[in-house]
């Protein structure tokens, strides 16, 4: 399953792209602050002759490169935004340099054995917060593309089974201020309002199908223990693995905050952010090939018995054209992404060498997309049983 001369050109690129993952690992950035990881990107891109757009899809830390010309055309997604206080415990550093080093392997085989089409890297920043790839596609980055893929860092190496959809919603409470002590009844407790959405939340729970999560966190809860808050605020993630059962979560979320604020006879300020992550479209071809090519590089690949639970942009790339968010090990025992254990996991010898094995996999997917119509025909299909756009020529 694996092209010998992929291999051989993953391994020429060890060092270099070893190098970026440490590089940007070792100097976390924020979302939409990725300056220095995406120059880094883009001068090594550059200097292996892509041709590249940087700002790009309406981001200043976004670009696209590209080698080739016409269809068909495959893309390897890259990120590379770290998250607050624990810097890269997701492990972007690795998604960016593996997604580089199957895109020039790829590129040197297509090359030399005068294969046409394009190979494209997109460089999304924001996936922690904010949605950059919901921007980008808004401003035509997938047009023209026709299938995507993208190596994520995790314990385990798996096939794409899809992400939740996600909505956050904010709520501030406006109660009345008085002293806690000498005239608590003059007052209205906003803070009260927020811990009864929790306990609500947490009753619900009980009733919400296994698919659907619900988390939040106090964003404001007063200033001293001897005022009564006149103010509060919290802040929410509603998910779920079905687009249809997110809005009816949202629905209930809105009465159960509503009731909070009916029993505290405070004011309830309910926000639901625009936008939001849509849930997975897994593409089953692609799935099946990924799985052959990693076992082929040692990556050792399950499958995994339920989808997971969390959310990325890539699930609305997935509904635009036909995608797998693929995942590789990165860890030899189970370890919680979003945790420090994770973050020194994706800045380790053994995470380095895992990621060049995922670039040789997604690279070999990328090169039967290109070598293969009726491969192509099949992951086509698989896209429009799911009810995918057709956007092909």
């Amino acid at each position: 399953m694996i092209h010998p001369e992929i291999r051989k050109g993953v391994k020429r690129l060890a060092g270099p792209l070893e190098a970026l993952a440490t590089q940007i690992h070792d100097n976390p950035e924020l979302a939409f602050n990725e300056k220095k990881a995406c120059a880094w990107q883009v001068a090594l891109l550059k200097k292996w002759t892509f041709q590249v757009e940087a700002p790009f899809g309406g981001l200043t830390t976004a670009y696209r490169a590209r080698w080739g010309s016409g269809r068909p055309a495959f893309c390897f997604i890259a990120e590379y935004d770290a998250l607050p206080q624990i810097g890269h415990a997701c492990g972007h550093n690795l998604i960016c340099a593996a997604a580089i080093g199957a895109a020039i392997a790829l590129r040197d085989v297509l090359k030399q054995e005068k294969i046409r089409g394009t190979v494209v890297i997109l460089g999304t920043p924001g996936e922690e917060s904010g949605g950059g790839k919901l921007i980008m596609i808004k401003n035509g980055a997938l047009k023209a593309i026709d299938a995507a893929i993208e190596a994520h860092p995790s314990s385990r190496t798996v096939p794409y089974a899809g992400h939740s959809a996600i909505r956050s919603v904010q709520v501030d409470y406006t109660g009345k201020a008085s002293h806690a002590a000498g005239a608590p009844e003059k007052g209205l407790n906003a803070l009260d309002a927020v811990m009864l959405l929790f306990q609500g939340v947490n009753a619900w729970r009980q009733h919400l199908v296994e698919t659907s999560r619900i988390h939040g966190i106090v964003t404001d809860g007063g200033v001293a223990p001897n005022i009564i808050p006149d103010h509060a605020s919290c802040l929410f993630f509603l998910r779920s693995m079905e687009d249809d059962d997110l809005t009816r979560m949202i629905g209930r979320f809105r009465d159960i905050a509503q009731g909070a604020a009916l029993m505290t006879g405070t004011q309830a300020r309910i926000r639901v952010a625009k936008g939001g992550y849509r849930s997975g479209n897994p593409n089953a071809r692609l799935n099946e090939f990924f799985v052959q090519a990693a076992a082929a590089t040692g990556l050792r690949p399950e499958i995994p018995e339920k989808s997971g639970r969390g959310s990325s942009d890539f699930g609305d790339v997935s509904h635009e054209v036909p995608g797998a968010h693929v995942y590789f090990r990165i860890t030899k025992n189970s370890v919680a992404g979003h945790s420090v254990a994770f973050a020194r996991a994706a800045g380790s010898a053994y995470g380095k060498r895992q990621m060049l094995r995922a670039a040789e996999a997604i690279a070999n997917v990328g090169y039967r997309f290109f070598t293969d119509a009726a491969f192509r025909e099949q992951v086509r299909d698989a896209f429009e049983h799911r009810g995918g756009k057709n956007t092909w020529p």
